[in-house]
């Protein structure tokens, strides 16, 4: 029988459940899936805290790599035997397997692993639609992203140098500075000991940057927000701190004419042509090996509390994932 993790209410992280699951055959427009690896991601915490409300009890987790197993009727595009990865589909990606629709399905490519699927499909596509969608940059400008040593910023900057972008990125400790350097930032800012927005200023010439990317939310808006140049973008794809605090719009323009977006990566992949598109771009940078996809930790599935506890007190760099017994390859 298969398993997987659930929830009946908010909480710490031993409220998720290591439990036997009825899986079933899929029913008309759904696949079953066995999966090899799941991705774990901050914003799961989220729903496990209840920041993002969920119907409980609920599975966990929204993003995972495997082989279907059984197509439901009415299915086109994909086939038994199918290598697919996923991301952003209803809760239950904390699973050996599942049903779900197409929906949220991307062919996988033989080039990319299972592991890497899952360590990177959200990350990997969140990063591409921020460096590609987001704001019109031009090689040789500079922007500053929050957390650089994280899973999307790892990307995020291997990704920006291939633009010709110079990357500021704010780390929590000088070996996470040496992590984010070696992955194409310019510059790094460690945070605890430094003041962001003025070392972001000495930088710039006093200039500031035209975009700061800022997953973080509560602690961070403010240097945002006073590291930006005139008629600057703060783009907020995150809240690993809290919640964004409110922002007076008269600041924005008493700052310099500022612009604030808070994107969420479901309206850059809800249309099944651009979700292509931004996939394709990924896999063939990943493929190709011009971006490298570290996995720094991999839990068994039942270790789900334990790898929750690893990413909330900030132990974890880069990615990381759920690996299952059947198989990576």
């Amino acid at each position: 029988m298969a398993k997987g993790i659930r929830f009946y209410e908010p909480g710490a992280p031993e409220v998720l459940r290591w439990e036997s699951l009825d899986v079933g055959d899929p029913g008309p427009g759904e696949v079953r899936i066995r999966h090899a690896a799941v991705g774990l991601n901050f914003a799961d915490t989220y729903f496990r805290t209840g920041l993002y409300p969920a119907a409980l009890p609920a599975g966990m987790g929204v993003e995972a790599a495997g082989v279907i197993e059984a197509v439901g009727r009415g299915v086109t595009g994909f086939a038994e035997g199918d290598r697919v990865t996923y991301t952003g589909s209803p809760l239950g990606a904390y699973s050996t397997e599942r049903v779900m629709g197409t929906e949220s399905l991307i062919a996988l490519p033989d080039s990319i692993p299972f592991e890497t699927a899952a360590a990177m499909t959200m990350r990997g596509l969140t990063t591409a639609y921020l460096l590609r969608r987001i704001a019109d940059l031009s090689p040789g400008d500079t922007v500053l992203l929050h957390a650089a040593a994280g899973g999307v910023g790892l990307l995020f900057t291997q990704w920006a140098g291939l633009l010709g972008l110079n990357v500021i990125g704010t780390v929590s400790t000088d070996e996470k500075a040496e992590i984010a350097k070696a992955h194409g930032c310019t510059h790094t800012i460690v945070h605890t000991r430094e003041d962001v927005a003025e070392r972001v200023r000495e930088l710039t010439d006093g200039a500031g940057v035209p975009v700061v990317y800022d997953s973080i939310g509560r602690t961070t808006v403010p240097s945002s927000l006073d590291s930006l140049a005139r008629r600057g973008l703060l783009v907020c794809f995150g809240t690993s701190s809290g919640p964004i605090p409110p922002i007076d719009a008269m600041q924005l323009a008493v700052k310099g004419s500022l612009f604030v977006t808070r994107p969420a990566l479901a309206d850059y992949i809800a249309d099944e042509a651009e979700r292509a598109a931004l996939a394709g771009e990924l896999f063939d940078h990943v493929g190709s090996g011009r971006i490298t996809v570290g996995i720094n930790q991999r839990y068994a599935l039942e270790d789900a509390a334990r790898a929750h506890r690893d990413l909330e007190s900030g132990r974890t760099v880069g990615s990381s994932v759920f690996c299952l017994e059947s198989g990576t390859a």
